[in-house]
């Protein structure tokens, strides 16, 4: 048994005995008619079952499912910087995280069109425990990351983590995917914990895990939608923390996130490759810091970066005037697009509720207000 087998995706070898075992799933089927509404179902079922290796899964049935999450749900995707990557070489995409499933599915759509390596991608165990779902994740070229640990099995996850991902960069040349924290930002609020970041080096020997980051190419990415299609399901973990009360997800709510997500209203979506940090990384190593500073100023350069990067929409324009009752971006959107936003809001969140609305608003206006502090900072 492999070091990995808890955590990593299938292989090549592995593949086709389990697409067999989920293809008759009504899942699949639900998904597949999706994807593909003018085939028969054993038209699309014998290509299925005929497909031997993960990057044909992927290809064939998983990017033509983005296509059509794309066509059905927004207006389009736009992308940029990929142009500045080169093929054959694996990165580290460390990314903003607003959707479960769609923003490492979108940028693996990306880098296949630009004919660059794709990723393995981290996704939490909790997102997976449903048999279907698991083996779909590990077709999908996921590693899973186990929630809820603590104490020495969250060391000792974390370690294999770190060491599957230096694998995955470093031997197999693969790209990796992971977000700048530990789930989904909530309020727009885009921050990259540091606890991501040391747990990248935990594989690293020697006396300098920093020196990690010189041996493989860090390229931030943002991630940016005009709508989230989950903003009204965040509402109860806002009133919950405005109450100082611990949130407890429901039985079924991540399963629903990855659903509204998918399917949910997202008008235009940006993907923005910002580089890579080889110069920072070295300026940064090459500071007389402790380990846990440098970590931090790395996840300010990613942020500023992410930040920077980051596509701003009327939606966050909008916002950001209403939140702070003024016209400052008023040339940046139309009335009729302040006008089907606010509709949409009224529609979404209860207008009595003054925090509610505030949390609604921010966590379109925070994007405006990271962004305006990255450039100040790149100026001074």
């Amino acid at each position: 048994m492999s070091q990995f087998d808890s955590i990593r995706p299938l292989y090549d070898s592995e593949a086709n005995a389990a697409i067999r075992k989920i293809v008759d799933d009504p899942m699949m089927e639900a998904m597949m008619g999706f994807t593909f509404p003018t085939d028969s179902k054993e038209h699309w079922k014998d290509l299925m079952v005929h497909t031997h290796s993960l990057r044909d899964f992927q290809i064939n049935f998983i990017y033509p499912g983005i296509q059509k999450i794309l066509e059905k749900s927004s207006d389009g995707l736009t992308t940029g910087g990929f142009d500045q990557l080169e093929p054959n070489t694996a990165y580290l995409f460390i990314s903003n995280h607003r959707d479960i499933i769609l923003d490492t599915s979108l940028l693996n759509a990306v880098l296949y069109e630009n004919g660059l390596v794709l990723t393995t991608s981290a996704i939490g165990d909790n997102l997976i425990q449903k048999p279907f779902l698991h083996t779909l994740s590990r077709l999908n070229r996921n590693f899973a990351i186990k929630r809820g640990l603590q104490g020495r099995a969250l060391l000792e996850s974390s370690q294999m983590a770190s060491a599957y991902i230096k694998k995955s960069l470093l031997s197999e040349n693969r790209s990796v995917w992971t977000a700048q924290r530990e789930g989904r930002t909530k309020d727009g609020n885009d921050a990259t914990h540091r606890g991501v970041l040391k747990m990248l080096t935990l594989s690293e020997e020697g006396n300098n895990p920093f020196g990690y980051f010189e041996k493989i190419k860090v390229v931030p990415i943002s991630i940016s939608y005009e709508y989230d299609p989950t903003d009204v399901l965040k509402m109860p973990e806002w009133l919950a923390k405005s109450r100082d009360e611990k949130y407890v997800k429901g039985e079924h709510e991540d399963f629903v996130n990855l659903l509204r997500g998918i399917m949910g209203t997202k008008k235009r979506i940006h993907l923005q490759a910002n580089g890579i940090l080889n110069q920072e990384i070295k300026e940064i190593s090459a500071l007389d810091l402790t380990q846990p500073d440098k970590l931090s100023k790395l996840a300010e350069t990613i942020d500023h970066k992410i930040w920077a990067g980051y596509k701003l929409w009327p939606s966050n324009y909008i916002a950001h005037d209403l939140l702070y009752g003024d016209e400052e971006y008023v040339n940046f959107y139309t009335a009729e697009e302040k006008n089907s936003f606010e509709t949409r809001m009224n529609e979404k969140v209860n207008t009595s509720n003054e925090f509610l609305i505030k949390s609604f608003l921010a966590m379109y206006a925070n994007p405006v207000n990271n962004q305006k502090n990255a450039l100040k900072s790149s100026i001074s």
